[in-house]
């Protein structure tokens, strides 16, 4: 182990990115809820000022995932539709069977433009979180209870709000509603039997009615549906922690792009074709597992420095104010305060002052 992919695993090395992260965001809170004295004037510079700030905050997420663990994310698809990614509306549609499969949607949107005015379907719940639950309401996310009759008109009303939208929208679907386990996959295929649908292998069957309303309040609005399948090369299954730690991954995504105008209008013939896209997926899926890899072109988006930039902007105005505060607390002579600083500050190191990087240390992934 080299001494930077030692330096990823300690934990003083995690309380600077959380730090970073928590403060920067519920900074960057505080200013959107200073944006809304602009939304009666002007709705256009009130989301694209919002769109800047949620780009200040995710991209340090994707920070973590490019340059932190060096994770690459490989696309699979056409030159027309790689075209095209960044120039137009569209509502993404991608599997979820991994713990980071969004933060590599989020990878792509970044290195296209479109991360700080991308949308997703989120918790309700989530909505009382600050700074992630916080940020999306600013953005005007659309929020559900997972309860149709009570969600509908919300959700009908959310995404109309998009259409006069001043940024290029990606809107991402999980159609599947939740994150693939054996056991949901066992459930999901007995509903699949009992309607007369093919089984899936790989994906549990698809929640129509979300994506069936999408598709129709995003006519005249959105492009295209890109339909995207993730997966990972060597078998590896992912984690958060395994990112956190710099451990790299290897993603690869098969995108295939779909004009709206060619999904059917009427909603029992639109469901029938997500039915039938997320049998093309499971095939995509089998051949991947049989090949190690997808059909077709492939494509690696170059990385932007923009993350960086950002997040050493936000590293350097936190470290001096925390500089600041450790300073005063020093030369305030309080003994208690003195001595609770130490505390703080010994608890933090503990764990970086084991063992150096020849010493066989072993972390979590």
């Amino acid at each position: 182990m080299g001494f930077f992919s030692w330096l990823k695993t300690q934990f003083l090395c995690h309380l600077l990115l959380g730090y970073v992260f928590v403060c920067s965001g519920l900074a960057i809170n505080a200013m959107q809820l200073l944006t809304l004295f602009i939304w009666p004037f002007s709705r256009t510079v009130y989301r694209r000022i919002n769109c800047r700030l949620a780009y200040s905050l995710w991209s340090q997420l994707i920070l973590l995932l490019e340059r932190w663990s060096g994770t690459t994310c490989t696309l699979f698809t056409t030159r027309a539709t790689y075209d095209s990614f960044g120039s137009e509306h569209a509502i993404l549609i991608l599997n979820h069977n991994y713990e980071i499969d969004f933060l590599c949607g989020w990878t792509i949107c970044e290195r296209f433009g479109v991360l700080g005015s991308s949308k997703v379907l989120a918790k309700r719940e989530l909505l009382h979180v600050p700074i992630i639950g916080w940020m999306w309401y600013f953005m005007e996310v659309v929020f559900c209870k997972r309860r149709w009759e009570e969600d509908r008109d919300s959700f009908i009303k959310g995404l109309h709000n998009l259409h006069d939208y001043p940024e290029y929208v990606w809107f991402l679907l999980y159609c599947e509603g939740t994150r693939f386990t054996e056991q949901k996959h066992r459930v999901s295929m007995e509903v699949a039997d009992s309607k007369g649908l093919p089984r899936l292998k790989y994906h549990l069957l698809p929640r129509t009615r979300g994506f069936t309303t999408t598709v129709q309040c995003m006519r005249g609005m959105a492009a295209a549906v890109y339909d995207v399948t993730l997966n990972f090369r060597h078998t590896k299954t992912p984690s958060l922690l395994g990112i956190l730690y710099g451990k790299k991954y290897y993603a690869d995504m098969c995108v295939r792009r779909f004009p709206l105008e060619d999904i059917p209008k009427e909603e029992k013939e639109c469901a029938q074709w997500l039915y039938q896209l997320y049998q093309e997926k499971d095939a995509l899926q089998e051949e991947y597992e049989r090949t190690g890899s997808f059909p077709g072109p492939v494509f690696v988006p170059p990385l932007r420095p923009w993350a960086l930039i950002n997040w050493l902007c936000w590293a350097l105005l936190l470290l001096v104010l925390l500089g600041s505060f450790i300073w005063g607390v020093t030369c305030s002579g309080s003994t208690f305060a003195i001595v609770a600083l130490l505390i703080v500050l010994t608890t933090g190191l503990h764990p970086s002052l084991r063992r150096y990087p020849g010493s066989q240390q072993q972390y979590p992934l």
